[in-house]
């Protein structure tokens, strides 16, 4: 979901925020991300810890170093890698401050999450 910055000062995250895409939990291998970014054609994937709270999103970028393919990236999991982590996105958040904090952290896309920390949705720019 592409959207402008301009935004009324009631837009909130939740109105804003696209469904879930792919979700991979944190103990998948490398090589199995890889796998499933280049097939999907998508950009990132969520990742879930153990109890299926959000625990970061993971890019094409995060994985450029694995490429190669080595034995390394058979027995990496995901959650050893570097990846964009908390805090995230709220339902509630006003549209305006998400978009100032994605600009900060440099991120194209930002996992929204409830209370509980499990993944509701994502926010695109």
């Amino acid at each position: 979901m592409t959207t402008t910055l301009e935004h009324s000062a009631t837009t909130t995250v939740g109105d804003l925020m696209s469904p879930p895409e792919l979700q991979i939990s944190d103990d998948v291998m490398v090589d199995t991300a890889l796998d499933i970014l280049q097939s999907s054609g998508a950009d990132h994937l969520l990742v879930r810890d153990e109890d299926g709270r959000c625990a970061g999103l993971l890019n094409r970028l995060h994985l450029a170093p694995f490429q190669t393919r080595s034995w390394y990236t058979e027995r990496t999991p995901v959650r050893d890698v570097a990846l964009d982590r908390a805090p995230f996105a709220t339902i509630g958040m006003p549209a305006a401050t998400a978009a100032a904090a994605m600009r900060a952290r440099s991120l194209e896309a930002w996992p929204v999450v409830d209370h509980d920390g499990h993944v509701i949705g994502l926010l695109s720019f």
